[in-house]
């Protein structure tokens, strides 16, 4: 069953690179006590999210931050070699967002929001969606419908919740 509103995100780790190379990050940790949007996207380069859905957080980065989010990351079942370089191709490292990679589907599994999409190459992946979480707690959850779709769970959706 996917995670809701109102509910506590999974202690879990997630990876990136680091200056000594990969290093896990503990979302509790990321999370406690600051407001922060997540939001997930099938895969690293591919087209809906690679052209609309990083850049549509890139473009609201400082709107969302004036209203009071502390971080915004993105997660992708993907290694955090890809989550770099994609974060470097896309303009997202520049405008503050961090690409964080749940390697295994680990977090993507225990949320429920893991999915298969075997024709486009897409296996133990992540389902397209935005939150808002507070001190941990999901207060807002914007999921989408179909994976090539990029509309509620946008940057531009995210700010008009705020």
């Amino acid at each position: 069953m996917a995670i809701s509103q109102g509910e506590n995100l999974p202690d879990t780790r997630l990876l990136r690179i680091g200056a000594e190379g990969p290093e896990q990050v503990a979302l509790a940790e990321l999370t406690k006590g600051r407001k922060v949007v997540l939001f997930a996207v099938p895969g690293a380069y591919t087209p809906t999210c690679h052209s609309a859905h990083v850049p549509s957080f890139t473009r609201n980065a400082d709107a969302l931050k004036a209203k009071g989010v502390d971080e915004i990351i993105c997660v992708s079942v993907n290694d955090p070699f890809v989550m770099k370089a994609w974060g470097e191709a896309t303009g997202a490292d520049a405008a503050g967002l961090a690409l964080l990679a749940d390697s295994d589907g680990s977090f993507t599994k225990a949320i429920g929001m893991d999915f298969d999409a075997p024709p486009a190459g897409l296996l133990g992946r992540s389902q397209r969606y935005a939150m808002l979480v507070e001190d941990g707690v999901v207060k807002v959850l914007h999921l989408e419908e179909s994976p090539g779709v990029c509309e509620v769970s946008g940057g531009e959706a995210m700010l008009a919740e705020l």
